[in-house]
């Protein structure tokens, strides 16, 4: 039997140097004529030890990692094939503590199988919700969704089933279910894992939607920044209409469900649900009015089911395994698993999916590590660049969504950013502000003009002119963005900067530095330069 290598091919991987540890094993493979087949599978989310290369063996997988190319000798040498010891070896992978102490439910299958193999998904539990699911009627999927308690993964936590429900009972002759894959906050990176490293779970939770609701078409929205999980989505839809499990006759059950994918502009603005509606339908990526909702008047003007790509793939776990079973998981109002993305100045970088209750400081440092820098924390942003900066006196908040909105701070995407003490949190306030002038699609003057406000006003209190007075306006201008802007945007970049404000004061209290006396020029070139 041929023993199996596995060498990610997911992109922070590749940016490590997969591709050329898979041709070193290939090329050493081929030198030596042995028996060994080298299979490109996901991620496991552990990006500090990646490219992470993994051996099937009597014992289970053993990993060996970070693995370079020029490692790679070293590694036949000392018997890896067979699991044996290397100073990059880590053992049984799923006793590494990082992935032991997690709860992978969306994430079950990345890293584990072949993205692009069909029979590897299925022999690994996949395509088992939709069997359950063409069993049930439309409103029994709906419900089952429901009563999971699953919320929307994408930013504001809007309970799923009821989006699914309003869908349902919209009279239409043409139903639309989108994915937004536009996954645009800092820190982030959930989404493209799952597209690069588990796509069918993906294809599966959105031919249960539409199949749930009445939709016959759907579209994944993918960022530009994409390529590697737009190609991968390209060949496991192809994969899955040649496989019957998508087009006119879905698993032979006679529901209809088509999917395409279509690559974004690279506009963080068409994150917002209604601007990826615009952009899908070939307009400028700028937000629609609400109401009407997209789930009465969406794509085309027709009824459409909106989701984030977690929430999607998490659809089939709990039509296969029962609405009870997910949620055992969770706390509160906040049920089910949680994608954490660990980036910034953190130690062990990478993804966690764990029951939503874990505390900031549990993250930070059981799965963290602390700073990579070794230096002090000082802050932590969580929920993307639109999300509140918290000190270490709030690093033992659960997360939850609930609990995060009573403190002001924003969940989010589940993305964490880690700054020690170095860190300037005034800059990182104006930041938000100038991210927003950049963003901004322009058609809210509260956001496409308080935000340039924003800037100027932050630079005064920055520079020590006029604190008290622009510290007033400050805050009168996020007050204006919170109640005036028509989208997220704008109504949520107040959070960050109030919040570096409100806990770390003394960053806008420094003096400025003293300028340079400017040299005079001569009169010449004044006269020849006028515009200096």
């Amino acid at each position: 039997m041929s023993t199996k290598v596995y060498i990610p091919c997911d992109t922070g991987a590749l940016a490590a140097g997969a591709d050329a540890v898979a041709r070193a094993v290939a090329d050493l493979v081929t030198a030596h004529r042995l028996d060994v087949s080298v299979v490109r599978n996901g991620s496991r989310g552990m990006f500090w030890l990646e490219p992470l290369v993994e051996v099937e063996t009597p014992r289970g997988r053993i990993a060996y990692g970070p693995v370079t190319a020029n490692a790679v000798a070293s590694l036949f040498d000392a018997g890896f094939l067979d699991g044996k010891p290397h100073s990059r070896c880590l053992g049984p992978t799923e006793d590494i503590p990082y992935l032991k102490r997690q709860e992978r439910l969306t994430f079950a299958r990345c890293g584990i199988v072949d993205p692009l193999s069909l029979s590897d998904y299925m022999s690994h539990g996949g395509y088992r919700g939709l069997d359950r699911a063409l069993s049930l009627k439309p409103e029994a999927i709906v419900e089952e969704v429901a009563n999971s308690g699953l919320r929307g993964r994408g930013g504001a936590g809007f309970p799923t089933g009821i989006k699914w429900r309003t869908v349902l009972n919209a009279a239409a002759d043409q139903k639309y279910i989108v994915c937004n894959a536009d996954e645009g906050d800092s820190g982030t990176y959930a989404d493209r894992m799952i597209m690069e490293g588990d796509p069918f779970v993906l294809i599966e939770g959105m031919t249960i939607a539409g199949i749930a609701v009445g939709a016959t078409s759907g579209y994944i929205y993918v960022r530009s920044e994409y390529p590697h999980a737009f190609g991968t989505l390209q060949r496991a839809i192809s994969i899955a209409q040649e496989s019957g499990y998508l087009g006119p006759n879905v698993a032979d059950s006679g529901r209809s469900f088509h999917l395409d994918v279509r690559l974004g502009a690279g506009a963080y603005i068409c994150g917002e649900e209604t601007a990826l509606l615009e952009s899908l339908e070939g307009k400028r990526g700028q937000i629609r009015f609400k109401p009407p909702l997209p789930a009465i008047q969406g794509l085309f003007g027709k009824p459409t089911v909106v989701n984030n790509v977690i929430s999607l793939a998490t659809v089939p776990i709990i039509l296969d395994a029962g609405a009870e079973y997910y949620r055992k998981f969770g706390m509160g109002r906040s049920r089910g698993t949680l994608t954490i993305q660990l980036s910034g100045n953190i130690k062990h970088g990478g993804l966690v999916e764990k029951a939503f209750g874990l505390t900031l400081r549990e993250a930070i440092y059981d799965f963290g590590g602390g700073t990579a820098s070794g230096r002090p924390f000082r802050a932590v942003q969580v929920g993307g660049p639109l999300g509140a900066y918290f000190p270490d006196s709030l690093l033992d908040t659960p997360l939850d969504y609930e609990i995060f909105a009573a403190k002001k701070g924003l969940l989010g995407h589940g993305g964490i950013v880690v700054f020690d003490d170095t860190v300037d949190l005034a800059k990182q306030a104006r930041f938000a502000m100038e991210f927003c002038a950049h963003e901004s699609c322009g058609k809210c003057t509260p956001c496409r003009i308080g935000s340039t406000r924003g800037v100027e006003v932050l630079d005064r209190i920055i520079a020590n002119q006029d604190r008290a007075k622009n510290l007033a306006l400050l805050d009168d201008l996020c007050e204006l963005l919170l109640d005036g802007s028509l989208c997220g945007l704008g109504g949520l970049t107040p959070l960050p900067v109030l919040s570096a404000l409100r806990h770390f004061p003394e960053d806008f209290s420094k003096l400025a530095p003293p300028q340079p006396a400017r040299t005079p020029l001569p009169p010449e070139a004044t006269e020849t330069q006028p515009w200096r």
